[in-house]
């Protein structure tokens, strides 16, 4: 990757940049209120001939200096441009406005993480979720994703699912294909993996491990799509080194799981996961590498995301480079034997088994 190698802005373009990031929370609220508010929905309706301010405002049945200072910060962010007092999308605020991976992430900063983020410097100096605090009394986020307010848990789970399970359809034949009987589905969640699997192949049995409020949602689920009879559910808290894990499976699957724990974490996790992996199977891991992206749009979220871990999850995890993950998987006494990059929106698939 050489995203990051060379400081390749101009002084002026150095000091244009500054300013962006000084005025930060303000480009954010406005753009998001432009799109909440209608105003680019309207502008992109009258897109052919641009619509004036008070077209909109008298549209939107909205104050005209609301909808003005809210423009005149478009012009500024770029979202919008004006020709003969006329408002028009420019592209960014066509992707603002219609693009789900914006939405996800515009979504997801603003229920879950934008408020909790004033705590962020006391969530580095204490390695706890210091901004939790603003959405509920818990000692970490997965404690209370069964009881997190409406808006809140949906903006979280569209945005963890939007960049896994778009991938799902990609892995599962490259999980398949060592034909596993009984697989482990480690942080299950609402079950979406599992019921996936067990709807590819019709003998397998899949054992879902996680927290008791999960599990209580993925059961749900599972039964919803009839596959109870082949689902089952160890409820555990592997923050606990001592809970170990079932063992007698061929197969393990973690999905953007192994990136919510510290270091160590993760370490005694993969090390409790050679201990419960048959001799000849295999441990799969999906987790999005900000060092292997195409795009430096997809490594700068990642790395942003990052934060969100620090304040809000569990103050001390984060999407990780790949070469200090891959040194979890080695201590833990397992070996990666296939990589996989590039799946889905942002994925790499790691394929382990226990080094000999």
């Amino acid at each position: 990757m050489d995203f990051f190698k060379e400081d390749k802005l101009s002084a002026l373009e150095s000091i244009e940049y500054a300013q962006w990031i000084a005025f930060a929370p303000m480009v954010f609220q406005a753009s998001r209120l432009l799109r909440d508010k209608g105003i680019l929905s309207i502008i992109q309706k009258n897109r052919r001939k641009g619509i004036s301010l008070e077209n909109i405002c008298k549209e939107l049945s909205l104050p005209n200096y609301a909808v003005r200072v809210l423009l005149e910060s478009g012009l500024g962010i770029g979202l919008v441009i004006r020709n003969d007092n006329k408002y028009s999308l420019t592209k960014t605020g066509h992707f603002l406005l219609s693009d789900e991976l914006t939405k996800a992430n515009m979504d997801f900063t603003h229920d879950v993480c934008y408020q909790a983020l004033f705590h962020l410097d006391e969530s580095l100096e204490t390695g706890k979720p210091e901004g939790l605090k603003v959405l509920g009394n818990w000692p970490t986020v997965y404690e209370g994703l069964s009881e997190l307010p409406e808006k809140v848990a949906n903006s979280w789970f569209a945005f963890d699912h939007f960049y896994s399970d778009n991938a799902f359809q990609k892995v599962l034949p490259l999980v398949f294909q060592e034909k596993p009987k009984k697989l482990m589905d480690i942080g299950g969640n609402t079950g979406k993996w599992a019921i996936s699997c067990g709807n590819y192949d019709s003998d397998v049995n899949v054992t879902i491990v996680d927290l008791p409020g999960q599990v209580d949602m993925a059961k749900k689920n599972i039964a919803a799509n009839g596959l109870s009879d082949r689902i089952s559910f160890h409820q555990t808290d592997l923050l606990n080194p001592t809970n170990a894990l079932p063992k007698g499976h061929d197969a393990i699957w973690m999905s953007q799981f192994l990136d919510c724990f510290s270091d160590e974490e993760i370490i005694s996790i993969l090390t409790r996961c050679h201990a419960a992996l048959t001799d000849d199977g295999y441990v799969f891991i999906m987790e999005p590498f900000w060092d292997k992206q195409k795009f430096k749009a997809s490594a700068f979220s990642l790395q942003q995301t990052s934060l969100y871990f620090t304040a809000v999850a569990n103050g001390n995890s984060q999407m990780y480079e790949s070469a200090v993950f891959l040194s979890f998987i080695e201590k833990a006494g397992l070996e990666v034997v296939e990589e996989i990059d590039n799946i889905g929106v942002c994925q790499t698939l790691l394929k382990c088994k226990k080094r000999k």
